[in-house]
């Protein structure tokens, strides 16, 4: 049994889970010629097995609940989504707002309104590592535990 050809790495990469165009060019890139990975990426392309929009629509759908816009934007990005695209699967994938996505994450971490600064600061740090803007950091550490329920 021979070694797997591009378009082969191609599909065994794409049944897994899908992927960006960068991302698989990437994956492929120590297997073949830029030439010979363009038109495999092509070829996938017309089949409709590689859709970067697909890509940026399942990924923003799988990281929603967890992540904020910003860092959900720097991931894509990341991985070669083009902002337009970016900014479509956020649009069409977010259904709830950032404050209540962010309320969400931030009572299953602490549950609790932070009780001195030291406290505030470290909820803050958290919410914005996980991408929140700092805007929807301050009101929701500013709620009143009740107003959240």
């Amino acid at each position: 049994m021979g070694e797997p050809s591009l378009r082969e790495r191609a599909l065994r990469h794409l049944a897994r889970r899908d992927h960006s165009r960068v991302e698989l060019a990437r994956k492929l890139s120590p297997y073949g010629s830029a030439e010979e990975i363009e038109a495999v990426l092509v070829r996938m392309s017309e089949l409709e097995l590689l859709s970067d929009t697909r890509f940026a629509e399942a990924w923003v759908r799988s990281k929603a609940a967890r992540f904020g816009s910003q860092r959900l934007r720097h991931e894509l990005a990341r991985r070669g989504v083009s902002k337009d695209l970016i900014d479509e699967a956020i649009e069409s994938e977010c259904v709830e707002s950032e404050l209540d996505r962010a309320r969400a994450v931030w009572q299953s971490r602490f549950g609790l309104a932070p009780d001195d600064r030291r406290e505030w600061a470290r909820q803050a740090r958290f919410l914005q590592t996980r991408g929140f803007s700092t805007d929807v950091i301050c009101k929701l550490l500013k709620e009143a535990p009740d107003e959240s329920a």
